[in-house]
């Protein structure tokens, strides 16, 4: 069975989807069978970053209510083959139950190696429903004060959850801000959090309009790149432009 991950925060506007999107690719990249399911029922715009909004025909809910078969509702991905998407309910998720949402979870991991779930921020009815159905979680924050408060309550609850693995991941970090100590860097968001650090994922340019990375495989993608060896068990080591191993780090060090 596949590995089921839930990508969640405390707060809104962290880049949770962007990260799934992005996260989903370079798994993908790495030849395994990826399913990205959007649980967001408030702010559904997991199809809209994957660029597949207009091939969408049936949806979870349709899913779930019988209206049509698993595999007619799955969009594969134009990029990777490897790589298919569950869009969100045009409907209330709330008529969506937490039996009928696992199970829709459950086959998808008879199907794939990952599952990974969108989560809404918060913790509501749709972090209930998405987290009961996982059993891995990444947890994203930005280093801001207030995603990480909320962080921590998220990170609290998910042992309630029975979820077996978890970590953070610190997102937008300017390495200019970290380099002249104006920002709290990863490590001690960690450390502040006490939860294993996953990634660190740096604001980048190459990042476009619609969430995803740069196919120049610079930037961010590296950092994507990483993050995917980390959560496959590859012993590569995490990119960090602030590494004095590459120029641009060396720089910033100074």
């Amino acid at each position: 069975m596949g590995r089921r991950i839930v990508i969640t925060s405390g707060k809104g506007g962290v880049g949770k989807t962007t990260v799934t999107a992005n996260l989903g690719l370079a798994l993908a990249e790495t030849g395994v069978g990826v399913a990205l399911i959007d649980a967001d029922i408030g702010l559904n715009n997991l199809d809209v970053v994957m660029q597949l909004e207009s091939r969408v025909v049936y949806d979870l809910g349709d899913v779930a209510h019988g209206a049509c078969r698993l595999k007619q509702a799955l969009i594969r991905d134009f990029r990777r083959e490897n790589l298919y998407l569950l869009p969100s309910s045009k409907i209330n998720m709330d008529k969506i139950t937490l039996s009928q949402f696992s199970a829709i979870v459950s086959e998808l991991a008879n199907m794939f190696d990952y599952v990974l779930v969108d989560s809404p921020a918060g913790i509501d009815n749709g972090f209930h429903r998405a987290v009961s159905a996982c059993r891995e979680a990444l947890v994203v924050v930005t280093p801001h004060v207030g995603s990480i408060r909320d962080a921590n309550k998220v990170i609290g609850l998910l042992p309630a959850y029975g979820i077996l693995g978890s970590g953070i991941i610190v997102n937008r970090i300017r390495k200019d801000m970290v380099a002249r100590s104006m920002m709290m860097s990863a490590s001690e968001i960690a450390n502040l959090l006490n939860a294993p650090l996953i990634a660190k994922l740096y604001e980048d340019d190459n990042i476009s309009l619609n969430g995803t990375a740069n196919a120049s495989r610079r930037g961010s993608w590296r950092s994507y790149r990483a993050l995917a060896c980390h959560i496959s068990g590859t012993q590569t080591p995490s990119y960090d432009p602030l590494s004095r191993k590459s120029i641009l780090g060396w720089f910033n060090k100074k």
